[in-house]
């Protein structure tokens, strides 16, 4: 990361090298350089970065409480890299045809920063219930429902995909080409496409697109394409993650990345602190040693899991 981060400064003043960059790109900079689309309010979309950590803080504690009143309750502990990564992930699927994968160990939060930022986005998150019968058929149904919505009714959907449910590796081939072109092949059956077509024709006619079917149809995919974003949520521990990549290259190259790197000793004493709070103890000398205690064990965990592995 300090690699990147010089080379990003490098190029930035080499571009804009009227502009003075030095306060964006100090060693001990007090504020952080992230920008969003939602600065100024949740639903006033300005693209714009935030003045500071207590306003990032602010704002997206404001759309955890509102993805809370209406969805199960998340209980996040929004520390500074869990903000970071779920304005970086708001920022891919607010693009037409933007994607974002995202790596990192079960547990790192991957899955609960993916709501929280479709929620922000204004989009429905789907997702699939993998059972024992769960196939190809079935995944393809639960596509077909996605595709109306954002091609057809045109709806903003995240579609939250984890490695777990992939319980065929052939889930994969429709991965790839939603990624890839947006058109997955056989999807739909003819007279499928057919009530497709004769669906979105008025909104074709508007559009002021000759009306046939061929166009119709571009029109759809287009849309779906506009408003259907993937979030793929994948553990870079083992093999799987390398082999797919390799046979299904749309999942590197049709994807913004956000690698989860191990959260830092602050995040974890902001988690411990918040869950422990509620917690009866003797003393607060007590409680603090306790708070003081989980980081460490955390890492002590972590440390014999990579000598198990090695």
């Amino acid at each position: 990361m300090k690699i990147f981060k010089t080379f990003a400064a490098d190029l930035a003043k080499k571009q804009f090298h009227r502009t003075n960059l030095s306060k964006f790109y100090q060693e001990q900079n007090p504020e952080p350089l992230i920008f969003a689309n939602f600065v100024a309010s949740l639903d006033d979309k300005m693209y714009d970065r935030f003045p500071s950590q207590q306003a990032m803080s602010t704002r997206l504690a404001e759309a955890l409480r509102d993805y809370n009143d209406t969805n199960a309750v998340m209980d996040l502990v929004l520390f500074e890299d869990a903000m970071k990564h779920a304005c970086k992930v708001s920022r891919i699927i607010s693009s037409n045809g933007g994607h974002a994968l995202l790596v990192g160990v079960g547990g790192s939060g991957k899955q609960s920063l993916s709501r929280l930022s479709s929620a922000i986005c204004q989009f429905q998150t789907a997702t699939i219930v993998i059972s024992s019968s769960y196939g190809l058929a079935d995944l393809k149904i639960d596509l077909q429902k996605m595709y109306i919505k954002a091609g057809q009714k045109d709806e903003g959907i995240m579609f939250l995909f984890t490695e777990g449910q992939i319980t065929n590796e052939r889930f994969l081939v429709f991965i790839n080409d939603l990624l890839s072109s947006g058109e997955i092949a056989d999807l739909f059956p003819a007279e499928d496409v057919d009530n497709i077509v004769n669906a979105v024709r008025s909104a074709v006619k508007s559009e002021g697109i000759i009306d046939n079917r061929d166009n119709s149809w571009k029109f759809f995919l287009d849309r779906v394409r506009k408003n259907l974003h993937m979030s793929l949520c994948f553990s870079p521990v083992g093999d799987d993650f390398r082999n797919r990549a390799k046979k299904f290259p749309a999942l590197i190259n049709n994807t913004v990345i956000d690698w989860f790197h191990p959260w830092p000793q602050d995040a974890l004493l902001s988690v411990a602190s918040k869950f422990l709070e509620e917690t009866e103890m003797p003393t607060e000398e007590i409680r603090e040693a306790i708070v003081k205690f989980m980081p460490f064990s955390f890492g002590v965990v972590g440390n014999f899991s990579e000598m198990i592995k090695e």
